[in-house]
């Protein structure tokens, strides 16, 4: 049974209790239980255990091996089946990037909402947050003894010789300030002064560019006006050439073809000597004037007009002659 002692002057307290026996404690290891026999087999005989030399290659059987040879048969009938399966039925295209498919349920379920839930409306007041207050300022302590001494005006600052310094610095940024200026506007003046120059070179390229695209559009043109003239004389060169060549050709082939034509037309009868004609033409318009006869009482009319036997004859005679002719 413990007990507190009384509590001394100085302020600490003590505890102590009463003595007592020491428990026996337990072996550090229990005993092994005792272990139940069991049933022994012979490993010689298990079917799991490989007999003979393990570096050796084991020899299969036919028959295991006609086994094994169907069974992968039928492994890959049934894989070739699986893939001819899968390439057959349509499948999901693949998502679009920065998405991916999830399963979303298509059938039909509907869950009938029979009791309606009890709502009930419950307020609380809060008090108002405090302002934090704020954070005081860090005054560190004194770590020295006050002093204190007087100074009287004019005894630290002399203005006729502190106040040289700073004209000085005051004269010197003025003019500094002022030759930057000066130097700035004489770089303006230049640099408008190069830009006006560059313009003016560059309207008398501009124009030069025009003058000689003017002066390549009017050679271009008397160019294709001169080929196409060329091409002109060149065509009636070439038609020229060919009529004097089919002109020399064919007087050429009928230099011997005319004798020998009008030769075969005069053998044929079409060409006659003009005297055997004339003597022929005379003796044929004698006797077809001797044949017709006219009636004493009989009047010729010709186109409407009656005609007298000797001029009858004569219409005769050259009706013959052009017939003739």
């Amino acid at each position: 049974m413990a007990f507190v002692s009384q509590r001394e002057t100085s302020g600490t307290y003590t505890f102590s209790s009463r003595p007592r026996a020491v428990d026996n404690r337990s072996r550090y290891r229990e005993a092994p239980p005792e272990q139940t026999p069991g049933q022994y087999g012979n490993i010689m005989y298990d079917r799991r255990v490989v007999r003979g030399n393990t570096y050796a290659q084991r020899v299969i059987p036919t028959a295991d091996m006609a086994e094994l040879q169907r069974q992968q048969e039928q492994r890959r009938r049934a894989v070739a089946r699986r893939r001819a399966r899968e390439q057959d039925r349509v499948g999901t295209p693949e998502a679009l990037q920065g998405r991916q498919h999830i399963e979303v349920q298509t059938e039909l379920y509907l869950e009938e909402l029979s009791n309606q839930v009890t709502e009930v409306d419950a307020e609380c007041q809060t008090h108002a947050f405090l302002d934090r207050p704020d954070t005081p300022l860090f005054i560190p302590a004194k770590s020295g003894v006050d002093v204190a001494t007087q100074i009287e005006d004019g005894e630290l600052f002399d203005f006729d010789q502190e106040v040289q310094p700073v004209l000085e610095v005051l004269v010197g940024k003025v003019m500094e300030q002022s030759l930057l200026e000066v130097m700035e506007e004489e770089e303006l003046a230049r640099l408008r002064a190069q830009q006006r120059a560059f313009e003016e070179r560059r309207n008398a390229q501009l124009c030069e560019v025009q003058r000689l695209q003017e002066q390549e559009r009017r050679h271009t043109e008397e160019k294709e006006r001169r080929i196409a003239q060329q091409k002109e004389v060149l065509r009636r060169e070439k038609e020229v050439a060919e009529k004097l060549a089919a002109r020399a050709y064919t007087q050429q082939h009928l230099a011997n073809l005319v004798p020998s034509l009008f030769t075969s037309l005069r053998c044929h009868g079409f060409f006659t000597d003009v005297l055997q004609h004339g003597v022929w033409h005379s003796e044929v318009t004698s006797k077809k004037v001797n044949n017709f006869k006219l009636l004493p009482c009989q009047p010729c009319y010709i186109n409407g007009k009656r005609m007298s036997q000797t001029a009858l004859e004569c219409y005769l005679l050259l009706c013959h002659s052009l017939s003739a002719a």
